[in-house]
């Protein structure tokens, strides 16, 4: 029993480091702004598919180490990250039992909602411009939900992660 525990967190935490790593890979200037959200997507995914395993403090604690490796006002997207988690595990039977095309829109939105709420916390702080660019990867997000929702229930089926 223990075990089986055991491996679920470390299939979970496992695709987490997955996503942090590729959130910090630095893309071109030119693309930079249709960069998906690793992080939500993933965090996301979890928080639908387990909410008891996954929640508002595992968002916080990814968000802060999100922070730390990007270096940037610490807790600003632990906290972003936390409240739109919050979101997604306070409506996660219905977003659950929506198809997966409404499941992307959804994702999008809230991944928009993310983005502006980073810029708010970020300029509350610090004197940042906003780039409206930056927007575009909520349409990122949309597109990649299917291949990442598919790519990461495959992955909590084959390991049995429960």
């Amino acid at each position: 029993m223990s075990s089986r525990v055991f491996r679920s967190h470390l299939v979970i935490a496992i695709t987490l480091v997955i996503a942090l790593v590729l959130q910090t890979i630095p893309w071109p200037g030119v693309l930079d702004f249709v960069r998906p959200s690793w992080l939500f997507l993933v965090l996301g995914y979890w928080v639908l598919a387990l909410p008891h395993r996954v929640n508002v403090g595992a968002a916080l604690i990814v968000g802060l180490i999100w922070d730390i490796l990007i270096g940037s006002t610490l807790g600003i997207r632990g906290m972003m990250m936390s409240i739109i988690i919050y979101i997604v595990a306070l409506n996660f039977l219905v977003l659950r039992n929506m198809a997966l095309w409404q499941q992307a829109t959804i994702i999008a939105l809230l991944s928009v909602v993310l983005e502006v709420l980073i810029f708010l916390g970020e300029y509350l702080i610090n004197d940042v411009t906003f780039n409206p660019m930056s927007l575009w990867s909520g349409l990122v997000n949309c597109i990649l939900w299917p291949w990442m929702f598919l790519l990461l229930r495959r992955v909590r089926r084959l390991w049995h992660v429960r």
